[in-house]
């Protein structure tokens, strides 16, 4: 039995950046539904203390990602970012569920929920910061804010439980889990979920 060979998906960067983004998303969810759900607020008490870490949480979001990139592989992220934005008719083709369809190093999927992702965390902050301001003078008080920041939270739960489906239970894609964890995937794996990306070498033409 040949041994199953390894091809390298994410940097250390990239790996750093997305947990820093998923631990600090997983805080403020888990926060933000105590301040939120009376009943859990009842069972957790302590409003004031969840409160700081809810909002102080979101605060260092931003600077956390940005140092990351700023002392990490920036080319590199910046590569992944020009990837996730790429769109092309195979892409559309994967979407409408049409084969074939073949993908790059992300699927058209993977692409539409980091687009998702980018939107939200957007939203989030800039909500966030106006229910923040809101709370010290009326002239940033809107009823919209706070239906937009709980709306991003059900919206966000729907787009979290999907990821983690196709993360830790689809056969398909939780292979893709294994590369943000240690960095690479089985290529045969690489090779038929992503052939743009992981295509085998051409072989050689006899002389």
């Amino acid at each position: 039995m040949r041994e199953r060979r390894r091809i390298r998906r994410f940097s250390g960067t990239e790996r750093l950046f997305h947990w820093t983004n998923a631990a600090a998303f997983f805080v403020l969810l888990g926060s933000g539904l105590v301040l939120y759900l009376p009943s859990l607020a009842i069972l957790v008490g302590r409003r004031p203390f969840v409160k700081d870490i809810h909002f102080w949480t979101g605060v260092s979001w931003l600077p956390a990602l940005a140092l990351i990139a700023l002392l990490g592989d920036r080319r590199g992220l910046v590569r992944t970012a020009r990837q996730l934005d790429a769109f092309d008719r195979d892409d559309v083709r994967w979407l409408k569920r049409e084969r074939p369809a073949p993908q790059g190093r992300f699927n058209a999927g993977q692409k539409l929920n980091a687009s998702l992702t980018a939107a939200f965390f957007v939203l989030f902050i800039v909500s966030g910061l106006l229910l923040w301001l809101g709370e010290r003078d009326t002239t940033f008080r809107f009823a919209s804010t706070v239906i937009l920041h709980d709306g991003l939270m059900y919206a966000s739960l729907v787009l979290l439980t999907g990821h983690l489906y196709l993360a830790l239970i689809h056969p398909a894609t939780k292979h893709s889990l294994e590369g943000m964890v240690t960095g690479s995937v089985d290529e045969d794996w690489a090779r038929y979920h992503h052939p743009k990306w992981a295509a085998p070498p051409p072989k050689a033409k006899p002389d």
